[in-house]
């Protein structure tokens, strides 16, 4: 038989290649750069995508605080959290949340577009939020990306 064969190539944990992005979210719309660091830490802009193995990269998120989001969602949007406890339930606005913490909102936005699964929760693991420049990772020569 005279055909061409072609095999499909997996991905797995051993032959998955991890390299290190910056991505610098100033004056970016939070939905749409967390979408497309979520696409990163899940690997989809690799060519071995393979859904069921972590072969995303490791990004490194800096001035988290300077994100912005359109209309009135920085004060009418609310994040619902409880405590556990009868009449437990707490609100907070994007605002507020970035007074006590800048990076929070960012971090939330992308937990939420990765899988809620063991896999994601892995995913999870990859992402690196910093409030403004500085970062101590230099050390992985990371690469610089613009979305």
């Amino acid at each position: 038989m005279d055909t061409l064969s072609y095999k499909t190539i997996s991905a797995n944990k051993a032959t998955v290649n991890k390299e290190w992005i910056i991505v610098d979210v100033k004056d970016k719309v939070l939905g749409r750069a967390c979408s497309q660091i979520a696409a990163i830490l899940k690997g989809k802009n690799k060519t071995n995508y393979t859904p069921h193995v972590d072969c995303g990269d490791n990004v490194i998120v800096l001035n988290a605080e300077k994100v912005v989001l359109t209309g009135k969602k920085m004060t009418n949007k609310q994040y619902i959290r409880h405590t556990g406890h009868p009449g437990g339930q707490r609100f907070a606005t994007p605002r507020e949340l970035m007074e006590k913490d800048g990076r929070r909102v960012v971090e939330m936005a992308i937990k939420g577009m990765l899988p809620k699964t063991r896999l994601g929760r892995q995913q999870y693991t990859n992402l690196f939020v910093y409030v403004g420049t500085e970062h101590p990772h230099v050390a992985q020569l990371a690469k610089s990306i613009e979305l």
